[in-house]
């Protein structure tokens, strides 16, 4: 049996309160991070291993692991596993994974969210069965084209209703996820809570309703023809980061690229993706990005990256209103000062409409795309002003610590 420890939650803050669209700097990586965090910020566990599902990976050739981790800001040892699935799979790692696992998930159809949640000593939640059948209703083919059966009877009925009653349950689940509302709560019990996304991430937010209700609860996750159930058996805390909804700014993309200096990418990535400055050894000084030279006493190649705060003022900002290849405009940056520490740097503004960010106004350093360059998803830190936009630092529910 697994333990819960927590959950964290993660909704953009573009579109309505029925569905929400990721912002154009956001994808899966960057929506699971902001969850990651919040489930984490909730919790004191050591986190030995992530895996990270979803259906809309940016797959790198590579991997998202480096990106995952820096984002998250856990060693570069942590083991990460990368899993394609949704809200059926991602109950089945929660119920299967050991103490130490972060379960991160995300979406970017079908309702943008991301959700997380942490294994250790906590809640029990035991697996009440899974079944996996075959109705291949939505099919990704080798050259990229989405192949849907717009059957909604057909997927109801040969594929959600029959996997259901395949798991053999006593009751109706108190909450079901993966599935759009009214379908959900029509194989749910009376009054189940509706939930914002019906992707992968929806079993976190499901657990995370069923945490918030006394006592023990059933939670199914469903998919074209296969399903998944757990009970959870007590409260769970979690960690929402879900800011009022607004709507999406009109913005031009224009043609071209810039191209990426991989050179430069991997000479960055530490301290851009873990958020670190450098810091002289002599005199304490700190530079973003990392020098060789101390700008203050001179001291030569022995700087050490150290964390940066994640929270910051405006120092001064401006709107960029002409056409810029591979962006979308207009759009605005700012130079933020790093509370407590001094240190500026020059940043987008997400999470807000264009020149709406005003000097002096408070924010989070947040993980966004930046850019995309040849290709590669070129991950960097943007300011999330929390003045304009009821952006809350996560809030805790289900119960006090």
């Amino acid at each position: 049996m697994s333990k819960l420890v927590a959950l964290g939650t993660y909704l953009p803050p573009w579109g309505n309160e029925k569905v929400r669209v990721p912002g154009l700097d956001e994808d899966a990586l960057t929506m699971g991070v902001e969850a990651g965090l919040a489930a984490c910020s909730a919790s004191d566990v050591d986190i030995t291993k992530v895996i990270f599902v979803s259906r809309s990976l940016p797959l790198l050739l590579g991997g998202n692991a480096a990106a995952l981790l820096g984002g998250l800001g856990l060693p570069q040892a942590v083991e990460v596993i990368e899993q394609v699935g949704g809200a059926p799979a991602v109950l089945d790692a929660i119920a299967t994974a050991t103490p130490g696992t972060l379960v991160v998930t995300a979406d970017v159809d079908g309702g943008a969210a991301g959700g997380a949640a942490v294994i250790g000593e906590g809640v029990g939640l035991e697996s009440r069965g899974r079944v996996h059948r075959s109705l291949p209703v939505r099919v990704e083919g080798r050259d990229g084209v989405l192949h849907e059966d717009d059957d909604p009877r057909l997927q109801r009925e040969s594929g959600s209703r029959v996997a259901l009653q395949a798991l053999n349950l006593a009751d109706a689940p108190f909450v079901v996820a993966g599935l759009p509302p009214r379908e959900a709560a029509s194989f749910a019990a009376p009054g189940a809570p509706a939930l914002p996304v019906q992707g992968a991430s929806s079993a976190i937010f499901a657990l995370a309703a069923a945490g918030e209700s006394s006592g023990s609860h059933v939670v199914v996750a469903l998919e074209q023809a296969s399903a998944s159930a757990v009970e959870l058996d007590g409260d769970v805390f979690t960690a929402r980061v879900e800011p009022v909804a607004q709507p999406v700014e009109k913005r031009t993309t224009h043609p071209g690229e810039i191209k990426v200096a991989l050179t430069a990418y991997d000479r960055a990535f530490e301290s851009k993706l873990y958020w670190q400055a450098g810091k002289c050894p002599s005199c304490g000084t700190l530079a973003l990005p990392q020098r060789y030279r101390c700008i203050e006493c001179g001291e030569e190649g022995t700087s050490e990256l150290v964390p940066l705060p994640r929270t910051a003022t405006v120092y001064t900002q401006t709107t960029i209103r002409v056409p810029v290849p591979g962006l979308s405009t207009p759009y605005s940056l700012c130079v933020a000062e790093m509370d407590g520490v001094g240190v500026r740097s020059l940043v987008t503004v997400t999470d807000a409409p264009s020149n709406s960010a005003a000097i002096g106004a408070s924010g989070r350093m947040v993980l966004r795309r930046v850019a995309t360059r040849a290709g590669v998803p070129d991950y960097g830190y943007a300011f999330s002003p929390e003045g304009h936009v009821d952006r809350p630092a996560p809030s805790i529910t289900g119960g006090a610590r």
